[in-house]
């Protein structure tokens, strides 16, 4: 069977995984993804005529959101699972037609005819769902509109699967992202009609930027009010003696319902890639057993989860393939998903504790080593003063955001070189997994003040935005006057949905690798280097001369 997927950076020659997925991904699963996402435009057709009319359903946002979420790279990998969210997305599409032709038959109107996404059918077996899929697959709509139309449309679907993972995480935490949703409606609405207009495409992928720092913001909120704002905070890195549970992800409110459920078990529980941010805010911390960060980015779980001596829970996105040496021992919970793991259902971590309680756990303590996180933009703004006292003196010349996905894919030395190479006399703000690449290197302070700022998860780009406005409003200026460069890595649609957002803020200079997405092609690429003047990431050298140079 053909696969052709293109949504993350790893993909196979730079051009499109059609044999296998680097991450993982089956051929099977590439073609259900495709349909989840043509059944979910169906959903979104329904739901955005019928918001037009004055009705909205939570129903069809909590499934909107949630299908896009589930097609992120390494969310759900389980042929089975996905077939079961197309099938939920036909019920809840075929809910919202009868609500529709009910709203307009009360207000006198004829429903407007809708067809393609809103008509099909998904067929009874998983062969048979797999047939639907080839047919409305990326690969037939890149054959049929080019590679610069598909390319755009598909860096709008991405833009909104990135901002649906940040609308999930809050809605959790009991927010409501109705302006989030209504333009998922909105957008989906819009792809289903197969638009080729470039103008127009352009126009909705700088919405869904605006869009994704309304949801950055939202998701920001529900983690600061429930948890309060993270403090800089020394985490340990090494392990203690005792029973373990590992966890994955980015969900902090699954991270929580674990550490009630395991408080005096005798179980530590250790965070891994995007968790480690967890430890600085006050409301996870006041956990003793929270005990130490392991391990590093999620590429390097197959060696790290193979040597953990205890459970391991993968919370969201970053699951690979688990080796059989650990398979007996990892979850998923919430919406990922991968064939023969165990899943966690409605918070209920009692397999999980019950196998790291069978597990050996750490037999002795590690060395005393630590690193600092917790620098989001509550606390940097907290010294705000000395900051930019040290800038004005010049003490400090140059601010560096390097930052975003990690991967297994070659290249990405650069960004522990650069950080490196950076002068003493600067500092280097970093966020998401990508910080792995230098995190646990000594950089020492500027009078006090550390040249290593860890603002948090990749979501917390939302902290670094309101920080270099807090900035640039403290020196009278805009973002791009400040002494600022930004420094890129990507790795899947998150970091996209936030590029999107950068460009809607009018961010310029911006230098994005280890490559560029294959879904932006030469015509959509110049765009954007005129307009933003984005450089694709060349030496270290190279580049640190014209940064300095700015």
């Amino acid at each position: 069977m053909a696969m052709f997927c293109y949504q993350c950076e790893q993909t196979a020659k730079g051009t499109g995984c059609t044999v296998h997925g680097v991450c993982g991904k089956d051929p099977s699963t590439a073609v259900l993804q495709d349909l989840l996402l043509y059944v979910t435009k169906g959903v979104a057709m329904y739901a955005h005529r019928l918001r037009q009319a004055g009705v909205t359903c939570s129903d069809a946002d909590r499934f909107i959101a949630d299908a896009l979420f589930v097609t992120v790279t390494n969310v759900n990998f389980d042929p089975e699972s996905i077939a079961g969210w197309v099938r939920r997305g036909a019920q809840v599409r075929d809910a919202l037609r009868a609500d529709y032709a009910k709203a307009l038959a009360s207000a006198g109107k004829t429903p407007e005819p809708l067809s393609g996404p809103a008509g099909l059918e998904p067929a009874a077996t998983i062969d048979e769902l797999i047939a639907q899929g080839v047919a409305v697959s990326i690969l037939e709509r890149r054959n049929a509109l080019g590679e610069t139309v598909a390319g755009l449309q598909e860096l709008l679907m991405y833009g909104l699967k990135g901002a649906a993972a940040y609308v999930h995480h809050a809605v959790i935490l009991g927010s409501d992202p109705a302006d989030a949703c209504a333009f998922f409606e909105d957008a989906l609405s819009f792809l289903a009609g197969d638009p080729s207009d470039v103008d127009a495409l352009v126009g909705y992928c700088m919405t869904c930027g605006e869009v994704n720092l309304t949801a950055m913001g939202l998701l920001d909120m529900a983690h600061t009010s429930t948890y309060g704002h993270p403090e800089p905070t020394s985490v340990r890195i090494e392990p203690l003696a005792g029973k373990a549970i590992l966890v994955s992800g980015h969900d902090l409110k699954d991270l929580e319902e674990l550490l009630k459920q395991t408080e005096g078990t005798g179980i530590n529980v250790y965070t891994h890639g995007e968790m480690l941010p967890a430890h600085a805010y006050p409301g996870l911390k006041r956990y003793k057993h929270l005990a130490a960060n392991y391990g590093g980015a999620w590429q390097d779980q197959w060696k790290e989860f193979e040597a953990f001596p205890g459970a391991i829970l993968m919370t969201t996105n970053c699951i690979q393939k688990p080796r059989d040496s650990y398979l007996g021992r990892i979850f998923t919970s919430g919406l990922v998903a991968w064939p023969g793991v165990t899943h966690v259902e409605n918070t209920d971590f009692t397999p999980v504790i019950e196998a790291a309680l069978a597990a050996p756990g750490f037999a002795e303590d590690g060395p005393d080593k630590t690193v600092i996180v917790g620098f989001g933009h509550n606390a940097v703004m907290n010294v705000a003063g000395p900051v930019i006292d040290a800038v004005k003196s010049g003490a400090i010349k140059r601010f560096f955001l390097i930052g975003g996905c990690d991967g297994a894919k070659s290249g990405r030395n650069y960004y522990t070189e650069l950080a490196q190479a950076v002068p003493k006399d600067c500092v280097v703000l970093t966020l998401a997994c990508g910080k792995y690449r230098f995190n646990k290197l000594e950089f020492g302070d500027i009078g006090g003040i550390p040249r290593l700022l860890d603002i948090g998860q990749c979501n917390d780009a939302y902290s670094a935005i309101q920080i270099a406005v807090a900035l640039a409003n403290a020196f009278e200026t805009d973002v791009n006057s400040l002494p600022l460069s930004i420094v890129l890595s990507w790795y899947e649609q998150k970091a996209v949905a936030i590029l999107l957002t950068l460009l809607y803020l009018g961010i310029q200079n911006m230098r994005i690798g280890p490559s560029l997405p294959a879904f932006v092609s030469p015509d959509v690429l110049n765009v954007l280097v005129e307009k933003f003047n984005i450089t694709p990431i060349s030496t270290v050298d190279e580049d640190l001369r014209a940064m300095l140079s700015a």
